[in-house]
């Protein structure tokens, strides 16, 4: 499919509301400071501790399948779930979304959802949470902008009204009990591995390793992965839709984000639960999604059809 196509989208109930308070919420942005360097901090650990006492397999078991676990929550869950509603859930798997979303360790639901559904409503505007606009001329200016589309944007977030983009899971008590409890939710994460790690090799380096591997340093690259498709997905890339922001497809990236990196074709029909237009478009997440509806764990989710993934057009089928 050439990149020629162009998909309109009409506005929103977001887009037309009134700015948002734009006053700095001081205690996401000093939180960042935890949520960041604590990872980043571990990550280093994790390296130094490996150099030191080896590398061992129950480190990299740890760590890839806490990542896959938790990307799961982020990807599958806390975006195509919980922000786009791209299909029903039964309560388990609602469940387990929220809370493999909340391990990830990069926000509470409520605050995830929000900051994404006002970045479709405002993509690349003054609006934007984390648009990678120059902020400035020449390549400092871009280089500050990839910085806050990143990370940076964690240090200065905005206080906004979270409850006017959240309604409907504001509405939903499980949800909303399983937010409250965000910060043991990020710890469980941290320190599940460890014991694991500890009771299968029956030694203190499985329970380190299982924190530093499977936890910190799982978070660090999870974290990454995502932040990415914030920054490099709004700069380089394939632009396979023409839209009026600068979302772009970045295959290489498909793998540790579980499709999420297709963030074009994602912009392009935000609804659906499958960002592939294409078979050989990896989409890890998608699949799970179908697998979940092939069990009837899932239901009502938003394929593209046949035509659709050829054309370019704006449909989809509800199964």
């Amino acid at each position: 499919m050439s990149g020629n196509h162009v998909v309109s989208q009409k506005p929103t109930a977001a887009m037309t509301t009134p700015p948002d308070d734009i006053e700095r919420d001081v205690l996401a942005s000093r939180l960042a400071y935890l949520t960041v360097g604590l990872p980043a901090l571990g990550t280093v650990g994790a390296v130094v501790y490996a150099l030191s006492d080896g590398l061992w397999v129950s480190d990299i078991v740890l760590f890839a399948v806490m990542y896959l676990l938790t990307s799961l929550g982020v990807e599958a869950g806390l975006h195509r779930y919980f922000t786009h509603r791209s299909f029903e859930a039964s309560e388990p798997v609602k469940v387990f979304l929220c809370v493999a979303g909340s391990m990830a360790a990069q926000g509470p639901v409520i605050f995830w959802v929000a900051n994404h559904r006002i970045h479709h409503a405002f993509a690349d505007t003054d609006r934007d949470p984390h648009s990678p606009r120059p902020q400035g001329a020449g390549a400092l200016g871009r280089a500050r902008g990839l910085w806050h589309a990143h990370v940076g944007w964690l240090f200065d977030v905005k206080r906004v009204d979270w409850s006017r983009h959240t309604r409907d899971w504001l509405a939903d008590r499980r949800v909303m009990r399983i937010n409250a409890h965000y910060f043991s939710l990020v710890l469980l994460g941290i320190a599940l591995p460890g014991v694991i790690g500890g009771l299968v090799t029956q030694s203190a380096h499985g329970v380190i390793g299982g924190i530093l591997w499977g936890g910190l340093a799982r978070i660090f690259a999870l974290d990454n992965a995502t932040w990415a498709v914030n920054s490099l997905g709004h700069t380089i890339g394939h632009r396979e839709f023409q839209l009026r922001d600068d979302s772009r497809n970045i295959g290489v990236l498909a793998p540790p984000t579980l499709g999420g990196s297709w963030h074009n074709n994602h912009h392009a029909r935000p609804s659906l639960a499958q960002n592939r237009r294409h078979w050989w478009q990896l989409d890890p997440a998608g699949e799970f999604i179908r697998m979940l509806d092939w069990v009837g764990l899932a239901r009502n989710v938003r394929y593209a059809n046949s035509s659709s993934q050829d054309s370019g057009t704006d449909r989809e089928t509800r199964n």
